[in-house]
């Protein structure tokens, strides 16, 4: 199945995996080794809110190309079926939208970009924890 062609759905499926797993790596690798708050941390990164405001920041900062502002503009509009109740509607649809951005770039093979926008992302962040 071609990319672009994928539901949002499917696309921050992938999304939601990537970059959590991207967050966990560089938590470890920045030697945060107790369970607990290697969560707290990863909240900041990948929570539903972490996410909307990342990807809020990177479009006020005309950071996306034409393509990837496409890709959230379908990511934002998907119909979501239940929303977590420890967020709001718009908040879910920007970070689903978030989500599915990360999942496109990765499945359409466009690494080099991905890498740059996680990496933004994480700045936006700022990617200081400490143990």
């Amino acid at each position: 199945m071609e990319v672009k062609s994928m539901n949002s759905t499917m696309l921050a499926f992938v999304g939601d995996s990537y970059y959590d797993l991207k967050i966990r790596g560089m938590l470890c690798r920045d030697g945060i080794n107790k369970p607990h708050r290697l969560h707290q941390l990863a909240i900041k990164y990948v929570s539903a809110h972490a996410q909307a405001a990342t990807l809020k920041q990177l479009m006020d900062e005309n950071f996306l190309t034409e393509e990837e502002q496409a890709v959230v503009k379908k990511g934002r509009n998907t119909k979501a079926k239940t929303i977590p109740k420890n967020t709001d509607v718009l908040t879910y649809m920007y970070s689903t939208a978030f989500e599915a951005l990360i999942g496109y770039l990765y499945l359409d093979g466009q690494l080099e970009r991905l890498d740059e926008v996680v990496a933004k992302s994480i700045a936006l962040k700022g990617a200081t924890h400490g143990n």
